[in-house]
């Protein structure tokens, strides 16, 4: 059987009074009511050796707002988009969308020049009749294959042009979010560090109260318990962190190459820029263009099944005998669609026209619900960041202090201990993945409401956070 030594009365109303004091109040000695019952003699082993200095680091504190994980200058925006000009010179995903853009520019340009090209021919022929003649044949182009053509060539190199911003907007979403998580990972790896290096010196001081019968064995056995469990969590928080720099590598070479903090500030929770017209967003951009290309196309596909005549003018000279004579002669072909008329490729053609024209609703609809939900989330995040912030579960130092105080003192035992403690350090990195979050949140919606690109390359003022 074991026993237990209850707490006093009052211990519970020392907890809540000291959390409800303020920062500075932490730094000022605590007057408890003695522990009845208790020899002093007993207290002086552990009371020589306090967990305070494992709740400090090479910094000296452990809680985030006293901004001790994050470094003390705020980020250079200027940096952040020299590195993002940086990546897009060298991600591939761009360059790819670079090489597709210059490929449209030369068909755009082929599509330019003339349909058909001039035919040569010479004859001759030794008989009865000698015949020496020349002739040249050009098709003309009466049915507007090249105007057609050239339409669908522009269109087809806005969407790609289109789909070259799309991309730029895309990677550089996409490493601002990477590059968030691997910073704030880092701060939570931090965080789990300490956890670890704090449950270490408890063990070790739990280990000597048993000696002196301060406490039970069962007890003894929870320090270590929680020291196991905080190394497998920081197994778990290394193991995020390595995700998420594989995450921010797969972007393109020297793309982890900057990782200065985040702003302690987060983003504006009112006046949020607005977002640009639904027609002149990146997706909405490129959708367009390319039923316009598809528009195009049909009209591609109608010219090309119209016959083009093909106009010969030949000149030579015919001798029979003694005599020769000069010849000239001109002719006009043209052929016949009687075989194939050209019909399957105009509809198909229509087909394709259709499905783009539904696309480009499609992803509209798509534009205008991911607006809505990136604003709505952001706002959400940002209200909880907030109340995070203001409020005392950001603590962590002052409630660590205070539950080894009352546990050294022998107010609380070493289940409510490890408890107590276990809820602060989870709501500390709760903490850091919601400021995690929130970030992702707003470039979520700088992304939805068409302005990311804007703020990085620095030509809006009014969105930066």
């Amino acid at each position: 059987m074991i026993f237990r030594r209850a707490a006093p009365r009052g211990a519970l109303c020392a907890l809540l009074a000291a959390f409800a004091v303020a920062g500075a109040s932490a730094t000022e000695p605590t007057h408890r009511r003695p522990c009845a019952g208790r020899d002093p003699a007993t207290l002086s082993v552990a009371r020589g050796e306090t967990l305070d200095s494992s709740l400090r680091g090479n910094d000296g504190v452990l809680g985030r707002n006293d901004g001790a994980l994050r470094g003390s200058d705020e980020p250079s925006l200027r940096s952040v988009r020299a590195a993002l000009h940086a990546l897009w010179s060298d991600s591939p995903q761009v360059q790819a969308a670079d090489a597709a853009v210059r490929a449209a520019r030369e068909r755009a340009r082929a599509a330019a020049q003339p349909v058909y090209n001039p035919s040569l021919q010479l004859e001759g022929e030794n008989a009865d009749v000698d015949r020496r003649t020349a002739g040249a044949s050009l098709t003309l182009d009466v049915s507007g294959k090249r105007k057609a053509r050239m339409a669908e060539g522009d269109a087809e190199l806005r969407s790609r042009e289109a789909r070259y911003a799309l991309e730029r907007r895309d990677v550089a979403l996409d490493w601002l979010k990477a590059w968030s998580s691997v910073v704030l990972s880092r701060e939570q790896g931090a965080l789990g560090r300490r956890r670890v290096e704090l449950m270490r010196r408890f063990d070790e001081l739990a280990a000597q109260r048993l000696n002196v019968g301060d406490i039970s064995s069962p007890e003894r056995d929870l320090a270590g318990l929680a020291l196991g469990e905080a190394r497998i969590q920081q197994a778990g928080l290394e193991a995020q962190e390595a995700s998420a720099l594989a995450a921010l590598a797969s972007l393109g070479p020297g793309a982890d190459a900057v990782l200065s903090a985040l702003p302690r500030e987060l983003p504006p929770a009112q006046g949020l820029p607005p977002p640009v017209s639904t027609g002149e967003r990146p997706e909405l951009v490129q959708a367009q263009a390319e039923q316009e290309r598809a528009e195009a196309a049909v009209t591609v596909a109608d010219r090309g099944r119209r016959p083009d005549p093909t106009l010969s003018l030949t000149g030579g000279q015919v001798r029979s005998g003694p005599r020769t004579d000069r010849v000239v002669g001109i002719s006009v072909s043209i052929p016949l669609p009687v075989l194939n008329a050209g019909s399957y490729d105009v509809s198909a053609a229509r087909a394709d026209a259709d499905a783009a024209f539904a696309s480009r609703r499609a992803i509209a609809l798509r534009s205008d619900a991911r607006l809505k939900q990136a604003r709505a989330t952001y706002e959400a995040m940002r209200m909880a960041s907030d109340g995070y912030r203001q409020g005392r579960a950001g603590a962590f130092d002052e409630r660590a202090k205070l539950l080894d105080k009352l546990w050294q003192a022998g107010e609380i035992g070493t289940s409510d201990y490890l408890v107590q403690l276990k809820q602060s350090l989870d709501a500390a990195l709760s903490g850091i993945a919601l400021e995690n979050q929130t970030w992702q949140a707003w470039f979520d919606y700088l992304a939805a409401a068409g302005r990311l690109t804007e703020w990085i390359d620095g030509s809006t003022q009014d969105i930066s956070p």
